[in-house]
C-alpha cells in the first residue's frame, strides 16, 4: 500500500516570463556612442564674465563714458544722466539723443533684481526710436 502525502500548498508549474534586454542595451550603447562622437563637434557659444575688483567704480566709469546710458534699478525705476525719468518721457529723450549722437549705441544698465517687463519696455522704446543696436550691461 502506498501512502499519499497531502500537499498543502499547490504551486502551479508556470515559469516567469523572460524579458530579453539585449536589444534595449544595444540601443542605449548606440545612442551613447553617437553623443560621444557628436559632442566635440557642437559649437556652443559661451560668454565668460570677467571679475571686476570694484563693480561700482567700473559701473560709474562706463556710464560716464557713454552719453546714452540708461539704468534700470532694482525698484524698476529708470535713470538717465543721474536723474529719474518716467517711461513715457524716455521716448523724447531718446529721440533728442539720436539727433545729437546718431552713431552712438545706447547702453542699458539692467539690475538683475529688476523685473523683466521693465527691461522689455525700455528695449522696445529704444527700438521704436530708431536705434538698431543696444549694449546691455548686467550688474553683479
Amino acid at each position: 500500500m502506498t501512502r499519499r502525502i497531502p500537499v498543502l500548498f499547490d504551486e502551479p508549474d508556470e515559469e516567469e516570463p523572460h524579458i530579453n534586454l539585449t536589444p534595449l542595451i544595444d540601443v542605449v550603447f548606440v545612442v551613447l556612442i553617437a553623443f560621444m562622437i557628436l559632442a566635440p563637434l557642437l559649437d556652443i557659444d559661451q560668454v565668460e564674465l570677467a571679475q571686476a575688483p570694484d563693480a561700482s567704480k567700473k559701473k560709474e566709469s562706463l556710464q560716464e563714458a557713454s552719453t546714452l546710458a540708461i539704468a534700470v534699478r532694482r525698484d524698476n525705476t529708470i535713470w538717465v544722466d543721474k536723474r529719474q525719468i518716467a517711461l513715457s518721457d524716455l521716448d523724447a529723450w531718446l529721440l533728442a539723443e539720436k539727433k545729437r549722437h546718431p552713431g552712438q549705441i545706447p547702453k542699458l544698465f539692467q539690475d538683475k533684481r529688476a523685473e523683466f517687463g521693465t527691461y522689455q519696455a525700455v528695449k522696445n522704446r529704444i527700438e521704436a526710436c530708431g536705434f538698431e543696436e543696444l549694449d546691455i550691461v548686467l550688474q553683479p
